[in-house]
């Protein structure tokens, strides 16, 4: 293990990347993410990575080039943002429905209107229905390890499924952080050369993509369905095998100071090391509360989060999006679902806080916990301006 270094995080994207052997890096410039694939041009540029740098004319053809590479066997990679995730929307579907092993990076940002370039979860929780694997990391550290963890589950034939690596844009992105990288060698050993199971070549056609009638599509689309949940196993030992190399262990579900609470925290991405800090005050102060943050998003640990929460009364789930004249936020949705039948659940409450990037605060973490009440909508958007109840 080489020593650590200081390193923007988005620079350490780019090397992880790089000691992956990508093949080609198409993209299309937009704030936050723009630092990984500026560091990539670079790489090519002054023969440090042999691949092909595609700046695409936008986000939409950024991932069709991916699409055409990934189908002739080239590792490849991109990432976007926001209004750029939702340019190319249409093509995560296609993507993941041809069964393609390509990885992106999403650093999450607020979708417009009104216009922002701070983070929040808008923008991935638009696409949470698209097929993709996806993780949500909590630091650089995680974010350099979750590149390798990503291509070694994609490229498993028995998964060959696309995978998005959810990074909070600007919180993270643009942070320098101290991280522990891995050698040239030990990269190879994880992740040795991309044999692809089937190409696009004109010596041996194949179909990818077809049409399908009414009375073949939905059992494609059952297929895709117990395909993704299957990768479950595949996860576990794709994590698993990461912590043989790198000494850092991770799991679909981040327990932390879980012993004995009675209220749990649910959460994903960078605010889980905010909320960490306020529940050790917290315990300190012998409030029985933990947190959970999910490192999986999908596909959705059901079966775990059943057993992890099941000796909880109350959850607070902190939503980073909202959803618009539903019940509150797509995160508490999902989790209200996977808990509707337990005996005994525990009562959901559910707090929409952070949009476009508003600072939540240790103090605001403990008011969540202190002032829950009875919700009438089903949530409360926390921290609106002239409420002095939630700021």
């Amino acid at each position: 293990m080489e020593k650590r270094t200081g390193m923007e995080v988005s620079f350490a994207a780019a090397e992880a990347l790089k000691l992956c052997n990508i093949d080609i890096i198409a993209a299309y410039p937009i704030t936050p993410q723009t630092h990984i694939v500026e560091r990539l041009a670079e790489y090519v540029a002054n023969g440090e990575l042999d691949a092909e740098f595609i700046p695409a004319e936008s986000e939409h053809s950024a991932l069709s080039l991916c699409i055409g590479s990934q189908a002739v066997g080239a590792r490849s990679f991109t990432c976007t943002s926001s209004q750029g995730l939702a340019l190319m929307s249409e093509l995560l579907y296609i993507t993941s429905g041809m069964r393609l092993p390509l990885v992106m990076i999403l650093v999450n940002r607020s979708l417009s209107a009104p216009l922002s370039i701070w983070n929040d979860h808008s923008d991935v929780m638009s696409v949470r229905d698209c097929g993709w694997i996806q993780f949500f990391v909590h630091n650089g550290q995680e974010l350099f390890d979750h590149i390798f963890i990503a291509y070694k589950l994609a490229e498993n034939p028995d998964v060959l499924m696309p995978v998005i690596i959810n990074v909070d844009g600007f919180n993270l992105s643009h942070v320098f952080e101290p991280l522990e990288m891995i050698s040239h060698d030990e990269a190879e050993r994880y992740l040795p050369s991309y044999i692809p199971r089937t190409v696009l070549h004109p010596d041996n056609p194949v179909t990818m993509g077809a049409f399908a009638m009414p009375s073949f599509f939905t059992e494609a689309k059952k297929m895709h369905d117990e395909t993704l949940k299957a990768s479950y196993g595949h996860i576990l030992a794709a994590l698993e095998s990461w912590s043989k190399i790198s000494g850092r262990v991770y799991h679909p579900i981040e327990k932390i100071s879980t012993e004995e609470a009675e209220t749990l925290f649910i959460l994903m991405g960078s605010i889980a090391e905010t909320a960490a800090e306020a529940v050790k005050v917290m315990r300190k102060q012998g409030r029985k509360v933990g947190l959970l943050s999910l490192r999986l998003w999908r596909p959705f640990p059901f079966k775990e989060f059943r057993r992890i929460i099941s000796g909880a009364q109350k959850l607070i789930i902190i939503d980073r999006a909202i959803s618009l004249g539903g019940p509150g936020g797509p995160f508490a949705s999902e989790i209200r679902s996977a808990i509707y039948n337990m005996e005994n659940r525990p009562q959901v409450y559910n707090y929409i806080s952070g949009l476009g990037g508003r600072d939540t605060t240790i103090k605001d973490y403990i008011l969540m916990h202190d002032t829950s009440t009875v919700q009438e909508s089903g949530y409360e958007i926390y921290g609106l301006k002239g409420d002095e109840t939630n700021v």
